[in-house]
């Protein structure tokens, strides 16, 4: 979260590694398969489900960025009260933002500007995307630039053999 607050991985062994660490720590890690996504609406059902969010959510980004304020900054709903902080992990997101790449980014851009805004109140909230394409890139987000973890910062790092 030095640096951003929406990190991305290539490789699932980096990843889980870093859910592992963050789920021993008390961090609620909430994984999502963005593969299964094949519209806005399948990504807002998806996320919207897996945070509990409340019955009246209008299941658009509008409506997903109030949603996502409420628990990002309050945690009336979608994170145990107990967690060190929410952690959504979205797996194959390159799949989804191949297709949807306007939704893809928006939705970071959300996630991003929440969890600087919950930081405010104490909370901790990332978003770590795992993406098989290691040439992915996203504009800015919540301000901040989306950057591969530590471990993969040089494209060589990500290269397949």
């Amino acid at each position: 979260m030095a640096n951003t607050f929406v990190t991305l991985f290539r490789r699932r062994d980096l990843l889980e590694e870093c859910t592992a660490w963050l789920d021993k720590h008390g961090y609620q890690v909430t994984s999502l398969d963005a593969a299964a996504w094949s519209s806005e609406g399948d990504l807002l059902r998806g996320i919207g489900a897996a945070l509990d969010f409340p019955d009246y959510y209008g299941r658009s980004l509008e409506a997903f960025n109030d949603c996502f304020g409420d628990v990002a900054s309050y945690a009336d709903y979608g994170i145990a009260p107990e967690a060190t902080g929410l952690v959504l992990v979205f797996t194959d997101f390159d799949t989804f933002a191949a297709a949807h790449p306007e939704s893809a980014q928006t939705v970071l851009d959300i996630i991003a500007d929440n969890a600087r805004q919950a930081a405010l109140f104490g909370r901790r909230v990332m978003c770590l995307v795992h993406s098989s394409d290691p040439q992915i890139e996203f504009a800015p987000v919540g301000a901040m630039s989306v950057m591969w973890n530590h471990a993969e910062g040089l494209a060589a790092s990500r290269r397949t053999d």
